[in-house]
């Protein structure tokens, strides 16, 4: 076994205070969570993967907001044993149980976020918008590439977000920018936005709100994201088509009312 390989094996010591501001702010961004050598392994093959399998061809200026706001590629693990090793670290997943509070996690997909040079806005949203989930336990892994300063457009987060009901029925789109931007800042949740030194990694809720801002450099922001969900989570009817092109593509085979147990759904933790 490398050594790059068994770093994605040993446990990661999580204290308390990250599980505590986890649960308060309704995400964490934690330090030395991968080395620089272990990224280093893994990210060529990302990115090639970005590359070969991506289907967004216009160019920069003809594309929607949300077009322009990142190159989106999922489940690269099915294509790449190297990913599949990546995306299946017992060390990322335990860190997402014990944040969680569960015992036991399922992968619901990995899907890479390359912000190009010169991308735009991601929108205001919230990711649980989008999965058929009967409750929270839910929770996405942003693992950047690089290390990301502020002119790269980091993620960010509205903190203590996630008990907030207002704008949860809107998909990511300009009025999601325009409606969250006003009743955040109404409601005073304080926007953490902060660079990401190469090997931090930050986890955030399904109904955590955040967004980024624009790529000014001349270089792309490579970011790979996991979604883990509890093993026990059970499928919600979807409340919209989104929910039920989610249940159909990455829970095939279940129904509403079941836990999740599709072969795209293995137990990593």
């Amino acid at each position: 076994m490398t050594l790059t390989r068994a770093e994605l094996e040993i446990d990661y010591a999580l204290d308390r205070a990250s599980i505590a501001h986890f649960a308060d702010h309704g995400f964490v961004k934690l330090r030395n969570v991968l080395s620089p050598a272990t990224i280093a392994a893994y990210e060529p093959e990302i990115t090639g993967k970005v590359i070969e399998l991506n289907t967004q061809h216009l160019p920069l200026a003809e594309r929607d907001t949300y077009g322009k706001a990142f190159l989106q590629v999922m489940n690269l693990w099915q294509d790449s044993e190297l990913v599949l090793e990546f995306v299946s670290s017992p060390r990322l997943a335990r860190i997402a149980a014990q944040l969680l509070g569960v015992r036991s996690v399922r992968l619901y997909h990995d899907q890479a976020l390359y912000k190009e040079s010169g991308g735009g806005v991601t929108p205001w949203h919230a990711d649980q918008y989008y999965w058929p989930f009967a409750t929270d336990r839910c929770v996405t892994a942003w693992i950047p590439l690089q290390a990301t300063p502020l002119a790269m457009g980091p993620l960010a987060f509205a903190a203590g977000s996630q008990s907030f009901d207002h704008g949860r029925d809107l998909p990511i789109s300009d009025e999601s920018e325009r409606v969250l931007q006003a009743a955040l800042a109404e409601q005073e949740f304080p926007e953490v936005v902060e660079p990401f030194e190469l090997g931090e990694v930050s986890y955030h809720r399904g109904w955590t709100f955040h967004h980024a801002a624009p790529n000014e450099t001349d270089v792309p922001r490579r970011v790979m994201t996991i979604i883990y969900v509890d093993a026990e989570m059970e499928i919600a009817e979807p409340v919209n088509s989104f929910q039920q092109a989610d249940l159909a593509t990455w829970m095939p085979g279940n129904q509403p009312g079941d836990r999740i147990s599709s072969p795209l759904n293995p137990v990593l933790y």
